[in-house]
């Protein structure tokens, strides 16, 4: 751990999203560390980057290591890169609560997620079904503060590109930035990954589970 400074521990770090968040935190004067878990390696190079490739079904040997200011998690995958349903769930669902449930038992204060917007229980969709079962498994753990983002359509680049998602980037991203479009409105990767830090260490440190809608991701980005 980084002698002065923040720590910050990141996952889903090759990721649109992850990848801007580390970036972001490198960049950031308070921060003194960031601990990266990937399950390849990122190719950043960076005096602050403490970088650890890690098998995520051996959570003995990495578990240690999720400790620190803060906790970001924006690991996922798609169902087609995955190989299906099941290995798509190990990834977005059981590999991040594996890195909260460690967070929180090391005592991390705050903790950021990336989910979705629409996740719900009782949807239709597989996806926003997954993504609503983790954000109700990593509520129940009890993290002093936990935002869960629930971005809209994401945009950006991809290190495998999605082409499905840049095709419905593009014809909402001509909707007008009303309030109440911003869950159909693309966000920027890197404008998610402020939210998430601003999020997570901003000023307001209310304790508790706090969902973070989309209109709240469009105001904390522009914000930071």
């Amino acid at each position: 751990m980084a002698d002065d400074g923040r720590v910050a521990v990141v996952v889903g770090a090759t990721g649109l999203v992850g990848s801007h968040i580390v970036r972001q935190l490198l960049d950031d004067a308070r921060v003194g560390e960031v601990v990266v878990l990937a399950r390849r390696p990122t190719g950043v190079q960076h005096a602050k980057l403490q970088e650890h490739v890690v098998d995520f079904d051996q959570p003995a040997a990495w578990r240690q290591l999720v400790r620190g200011d803060g906790l970001f998690s924006a690991m996922g995958t798609s169902r087609s890169a995955a190989g299906g349903r099941e290995a798509q769930y190990k990834v977005d669902h059981t590999y991040q609560l594996q890195v909260a449930e460690a967070g929180a038992t090391s005592g991390v204060p705050a903790y950021a997620l990336i989910s979705s917007v629409g996740a719900r229980l009782g949807s239709p969709s597989f996806y926003l079904r997954m993504k609503a079962e983790l954000e109700r498994d990593v509520a129940a753990l009890g993290l002093r503060r936990a935002c869960i983002l629930r971005p809209g359509p994401l945009a950006g680049d991809r290190e495998a590109r999605r082409r499905g998602e840049e095709v419905t980037a593009a014809v909402l991203g001509v909707l007008p930035r009303w309030r109440a479009l911003a869950g159909v409105r693309p966000v920027q990767g890197a404008d998610v990954a402020r939210a998430a830090i601003a999020a997570a260490w901003g000023e307001d440190q209310e304790p508790g589970t706090h969902i973070i809608t989309p209109a709240e991701i469009f105001r904390l980005a522009a914000a930071a």
